[in-house]
């Protein structure tokens, strides 16, 4: 299935680089939800993290080595970020390609709705 990363992947459509090998692509994200926002993905076409198989899971440990390496290149490792993996529609997937949004650079407000429990 054709979604907007792959096409992201393949170079038919920009995107502002973070980090590329031949297994992952982190690009900024176009609409922010806070000053550091980055999109994690791997190029293998998983829909979403319920479709990830024990042979991916290096990928996704791959994924997670990246995603640390980003947040000290972006100065946000010191004083926090959050990585977050959405499955399936009730959690706010919008494309069906497995991917973390690595979000910090200000003081982050509650996971969900109005919510302390994690503030």
């Amino acid at each position: 299935m054709e979604t907007i990363f792959s096409k992201i992947i393949e170079g038919s459509i920009p995107c502002n680089k973070v980090f590329e090998n031949e297994r992952i692509l982190a690009f900024y994200d176009i609409a922010p939800a806070a000053p550091v926002h980055v999109l994690i993905i791997p190029k293998k076409p998983i829909p979403s993290m319920n479709e990830v198989a024990p042979e991916d899971l290096p990928l996704i440990g791959e994924m997670h080595s990246v995603a640390q390496q980003i947040a000290k290149e972006l100065g946000i490792a010191e004083t926090g970020y959050r990585l977050i993996n959405n499955c399936g529609p009730d959690s706010g997937q919008a494309v069906p390609h497995l991917h973390y949004h690595l979000i910090g650079g200000a003081k982050l407000g509650a996971l969900v709705g109005n919510s302390t429990s994690h503030a």
